[in-house]
């Protein structure tokens, strides 16, 4: 029988700017996400996000602070894939946490190389398009549920979109 897969999560605040970090995959350029991933056998929730936020940015535990959590967050694979042949989508528990050290202190070497780069962004600034289709929607409750953002495109701009914005803001 199918289950979901225990995940942990991290959204690193700076806690004087508000900026999270996101990182952008190194399997699917322009996709970002926050760190994470699948917690292990016999392991606690707050063990795994300590351990993923090590392997996939470099941070120890004591360069970030917990500062909320909230879980049940959960998506499926799509087209029926089974990851690990058994696990048919992956519930999520995320960790808010503010960020004590400098960006001097990531290392995305630290393991096995996840992210291509990191960048710090306003909430607000996060772009649904950057994730897959079925992962939207637990990006959107989590930026709903931590930050109170209640919009985020979720399709890129076109063109013609970008420069009909340009030519109504050279108006102003």
């Amino acid at each position: 029988m199918a289950t979901y897969r225990p995940n942990v999560a991290a959204i690193l605040r700076n806690p004087k700017t508000g900026k999270i970090l996101v990182g952008e995959r190194i399997d699917h350029k322009k996709s970002w996400q926050f760190p994470q991933g699948g917690v292990d056998k016999r392991e606690d929730l707050i063990s795994a996000l300590y351990r993923e936020v090590e392997e996939e940015i470099g941070v120890p535990r004591d360069l970030y602070t917990l500062v909320e959590c909230r879980t049940d967050y959960r998506y499926k694979f799509p087209a029926g894939h089974l990851k690990k042949g058994k696990y048919c989508g992956q519930i999520q528990t995320y960790f808010l946490c503010d960020y004590h050290g400098t960006d001097k202190d990531f290392d995305l070497d630290a393991h096995v190389r996840e992210f291509s780069q990191l960048k710090w962004i306003k909430p607000k600034k996060f772009r649904l398009w950057w994730v897959p289709r079925f992962k939207r929607e637990v990006f959107r409750r989590v930026l709903r549920d931590f930050f109170g953002v209640t919009h985020l495109p979720e399709t890129k701009p076109t063109k013609k979109k970008k420069l009909a914005k340009k030519a109504s803001e050279s108006v102003r």
